[in-house]
């Protein structure tokens, strides 16, 4: 004999940062395993020590780790987590960010800026990830930033879908909160069989998150609205988006979003607006303090873990959502 033949089966594991563990436990329920048992903890100054209690020789290995605050430590977490994989041999290693750190800096508007999306996702490569999951980036030119697959899954049939439940069909508008929500919203136009109106801003350049709003474009006196978008951090912008919805005549306003930030002052933003819902994805924890009546979390784990099914699987992600057109 010239050779060993082996008759090894592929293998998945599931492993979890701390940012956000209770999505990592729901998805790995969804896909019938368990999480694999990994010691992790804080040096006194801050450093971060990991180490799995299983062998992921040979594995193909997904890592889930949502970028929530505070942000810095836990993009640390996950390259470090990605270099343990790679120095423990693992066959493949997919990173399952639901929540992508950083996507908004994803190109320069002035000189002397950083790409700072760009900046992350060569990271991650560097470390060790062979593959990227996420939900809803603030962009789709991001996909472009890493250098191997990248899965761009999509929260709106999970959001569209309990709209439509709940709403009269025959009122309904969707608005995009600015012109580059527009295709978006387009989709959540065909979905639901509604018409589409834009508020039209302009955001001080020198200042963040300082928006003035202008006016709105489309018919929304007397109707339902609906504003999409795909994060809301600190609420000022979709706030003041709602407030002129709510100026031009509109009878009700919800709010939609796949990743709830939700820093700042938001708490009394939200508290204090008009909105009669604001809908979110558990892609981020919801903060403790924003536990409202008003705030509605739908949970994203099914749809992260029929992806890693369909990659692990040698199946397509496309499909998840070409049925669901």
């Amino acid at each position: 004999m010239t050779g060993i033949k082996t008759t090894s089966e592929k293998k998945l594991m599931l492993f979890s940062g701390r940012a956000h563990p209770e999505l990592a436990e729901e998805v790995a329920h969804q896909l019938g395993v368990d999480l694999v048992p990994t010691k992790a903890f804080d040096f006194a100054n801050g450093e971060i020590y990991v180490r799995y209690q299983q062998s992921a020789r040979g594995a193909d290995c997904f890592l889930i780790q949502s970028h929530t605050a505070p942000i810095n430590k836990w993009i640390m977490e996950q390259l470090i987590m990605l270099d343990a994989l790679k120095r423990a041999s693992a066959r493949s290693i997919t990173v399952v960010v639901p929540s992508y750190g950083y996507a908004r800096q994803d190109k320069k508007h002035r000189g002397r800026e950083p790409i700072s999306a760009r900046l992350i996702a060569d990271l991650m490569k560097t470390a060790g990830a062979d593959r990227i999951v996420t939900v809803d980036l603030h962009t789709d030119q991001i996909q472009g930033f890493f250098d191997g697959p990248v899965d761009h899954l999509f929260a709106l049939p999970v959001l569209a879908d309990y709209v439509g439940a709940k709403v009269d069909r025959s009122k309904l508008t969707i608005v995009s909160p600015d012109a580059g929500r527009v295709r978006v919203a387009d989709r959540w136009c065909d979905r639901l069989d509604a018409p589409l109106a834009i508020v039209h801003k302009r955001r001080d350049k020198d200042v963040a998150n300082q928006v003035t709003v202008h006016e709105v474009v489309g018919d929304v006196e007397g109707r339902i609205c609906v504003l999409v978008d795909d994060m809301i951090d600190t609420g000022g912008t979709i706030c003041a988006a709602a407030e002129a919805l709510f100026e031009n005549g509109a009878e009700d306003v919800i709010v939609t979003a796949t990743h709830g930030i939700l820093s700042g002052p938001a708490a009394d933003r939200l508290k204090n607006s008009k909105v009669s819902e604001f809908v979110f994805t558990d892609t981020l924890p919801t903060p403790g303090e924003l536990e409202l009546d008003k705030i509605t979390v739908l949970s994203i784990a099914p749809t992260i873990a029929r992806a890693v099914r369909e990659v692990f699987e040698d199946g397509s992600v496309t499909s998840l959502f070409e049925e669901q057109a």
